[in-house]
C-alpha cells in the first residue's frame, strides 16, 4: 500500500497576517499604499464614475459605507483573503485601486483587479501597478499562478495584461454578469516559472475584443 505524502502549501499560512501591508513604489512617481479612512471620498467617486462602473461591480452609496469597505480591506489582509492597495501620489489621496482577490495561499494563486480615476488615466499607471503587484505576489509573497480576467470588449484591460507580461490563455464563455448582461471573459495568466512573455491579445487569432 502506497501512502502519498501530503502536498505542502505553496505559501505557508500566516505570511500575510504576520506582516504589515507594504508600500510599493512605481517608476512614474506613484505609489501603492494601504487604503486609509481619508480615501473614502475617492472610493465613493469611483462608484459613481461611468468608466469604472462599466467594468466593475463597485457599489458605494455613502462616505460612511466607503469607510466600512476600507476597514474590510484591512480585515481581509489579516484573514489572508485579499491584498488591496490605493494608487496615489506620495502624500496624496487615492486615485485608483489595485489588488489581489481570491487569494489561495495553499494553492499558490490569486486574481488581479484594478480601476483608475481620471487623474491616474492615460500615463501607463495601470501597467506599472500591475507589474509591481505581480512581482510582489510572485517574488515576495511566493504565489505560483496569477490570473487577470476581463470582458472581451474591454480592450484597454487586454492591453494592460499584454504589456504587463500576462499570457492570454483563452476565453471563458458567459463568465461575468455586467449591467448590460453576460460577458465572455479573456483569461490571462502569469506564472512563477515563466521568464519571457509568450502570446498576447495581439497575436491570438479569432479572439474578439483585441
Amino acid at each position: 500500500m502506497i501512502i502519498s505524502a501530503p502536498i505542502p502549501p505553496v505559501v505557508p499560512a500566516g505570511r500575510m497576517a504576520e506582516a504589515e501591508q507594504p508600500v510599493l513604489t512605481l517608476p512614474g512617481g506613484w505609489e501603492l499604499r494601504p487604503w486609509q479612512p481619508g480615501d473614502a471620498g475617492a472610493l465613493l467617486a469611483a462608484s459613481q464614475d461611468p468608466a469604472i462602473r462599466l467594468w466593475n461591480r463597485l457599489v458605494v452609496n455613502s462616505a460612511a459605507e466607503a469607510v466600512e469597505r476600507i476597514e474590510r480591506m484591512h480585515q481581509r489582509w489579516q484573514a489572508e483573503l485579499s491584498a488591496i492597495w490605493a494608487i496615489a501620489r506620495p502624500g496624496g489621496e487615492a486615485a485608483g485601486l489595485i489588488g489581489w482577490g481570491d487569494i489561495d495561499l495553499a494553492g499558490g494563486s490569486a486574481e488581479l483587479f484594478y480601476w483608475l480615476l481620471p487623474a491616474a488615466r492615460g500615463a501607463g499607471v495601470a501597467v506599472e501597478a500591475t507589474e509591481r503587484v505581480s512581482r510582489w505576489a510572485l517574488d515576495e509573497l511566493g504565489l505560483h499562478r496569477l490570473r487577470l480576467c476581463h470582458s472581451v470588449t474591454n480592450t484597454a484591460s487586454c492591453r494592460v495584461a499584454d504589456r504587463a507580461g500576462y499570457t492570454l490563455e483563452g476565453t471563458m464563455r458567459s463568465a461575468l454578469l455586467h449591467a448590460d448582461g453576460w460577458h465572455d471573459q479573456h483569461l490571462h495568466a502569469l506564472i512563477q516559472t515563466r521568464a519571457v512573455p509568450s502570446g498576447s491579445c495581439r497575436v491570438a487569432e479569432g479572439l474578439p475584443g483585441c
